[in-house]
């Protein structure tokens, strides 16, 4: 069994310039956990794969394509690939996402 702990993972360098911890990478999926403190957010991009985000803490506004709404906790939310999509946290709360990309891209996302 492979358990990994959010806590332990190590950070992930990455353009948004935010915490992201790597939990699962393999060909089938990759597997991040985001967390956005009051104010933060990421960069508008595209991914090349589909991909989902699962509200673990707060309630960020996910923009996926042109539609923009404020997301509660226990909820998941759908990106397919080649949609520009972000998550912002504007509120006063920390934010927490599982992010989930399937299969696991092989080419680069685009920042816009």
């Amino acid at each position: 069994m492979i358990i990994n702990k959010i806590n332990n993972s190590e950070k992930k360098n990455n353009p948004h310039d935010i915490d992201v911890r790597l939990l699962y990478n393999k060909d089938v999926a990759q597997a991040m956990h985001i967390t956005l403190q009051p104010g933060e957010s990421l960069k508008p991009h595209i991914t090349p794969v589909d991909v989902f985000f699962y509200i673990l803490e707060g309630e960020p506004t996910i923009l996926i394509d042109e539609e923009k709404q404020i997301v509660q906790k226990d909820c998941l939310v759908e990106s397919p690939k080649d949609i520009p999509h972000c998550i912002y946290n504007y509120s006063n709360n920390v934010v927490r996402v599982l992010v989930v990309k399937s299969p696991k891209p092989t080419k680069a996302t685009i920042m816009l």
